[in-house]
């Protein structure tokens, strides 16, 4: 992997101060540039290109919702990581569809921080777990889509999108589950196809919202 440069976007300055020193480290990080709120992060958005932001969401002056939506106006293959410190529910969805590949827990171990990093820069999603399992309590007690709006899906499909939730690159999912990549590739598209998304994390969305999986 080449070198990146990473945008961390929080209010918090000891806690950026604290990651960035420990991103610094990592051998494929080249720049960490840093902004106190998403006001301050878009300003300099026009002089910095990161591959990655990892976004806070609740900040003064702009909060990383907004943040997100303006900065993937400007740049739409922008990739943003958020960043929670209670993994509540009702963001993760709202910065989901603000345009966020992964979402992170603020206490994460930092082997997790990297992993999600990783992750998104391979073009892949990145939930901690946490905070998927609790998404889906939250669908558990209510009644999926009706059946006249229900996908249908083969087993391998539906194999494939348990994997794609868990996070796994296509190559991943090929290698686990001993078929080609390109295989996956077709079986991803036909997933999206089929519920009207565009991208992994609005798919891992849809298949919780509609009981397409069981985690």
């Amino acid at each position: 992997m080449e070198k990146v440069n990473i945008f961390l976007v929080d209010d918090h300055k000891l806690f950026r101060e604290g990651l960035k020193l420990l991103l610094k480290n990592l051998q494929e990080v080249n720049e960490v540039w840093e902004a106190e709120n998403g006001e301050d992060f878009l300003n300099r958005l026009t002089e910095k290109q990161p591959d990655l932001v990892l976004m806070d969401i609740e900040m003064p002056v702009m909060n990383g919702i907004d943040a997100t939506v303006q900065a993937l106006v400007r740049f739409p293959e922008l990739k943003i990581i958020a960043l929670s410190m209670f993994g509540d529910e009702e963001y993760f969805q709202k910065m989901i569809d603000a345009g966020a590949c992964g979402f992170l827990m603020k206490n994460s171990d930092f082997s997790e921080v990297r992993r999600a990093v990783t992750n998104v820069l391979q073009g892949n999603n990145y939930f901690t777990e946490e905070i998927l399992y609790r998404f889906v309590n939250k669908f558990k007690t209510r009644p999926s889509a009706p059946v006249e709006e229900q996908v249908s899906l083969s087993d391998r499909e539906k194999e494939v999108l348990m994997l794609i939730c868990k996070g796994l690159s296509n190559q991943d999912i090929a290698s686990q589950l001993f078929i080609s990549k390109r295989t996956v590739d077709h079986h991803r598209a036909s997933l999206m196809t089929k519920t009207n998304t565009n991208n992994a994390a609005s798919l891992v969305i849809y298949a919780v919202k509609h009981k397409l999986i069981e985690i």
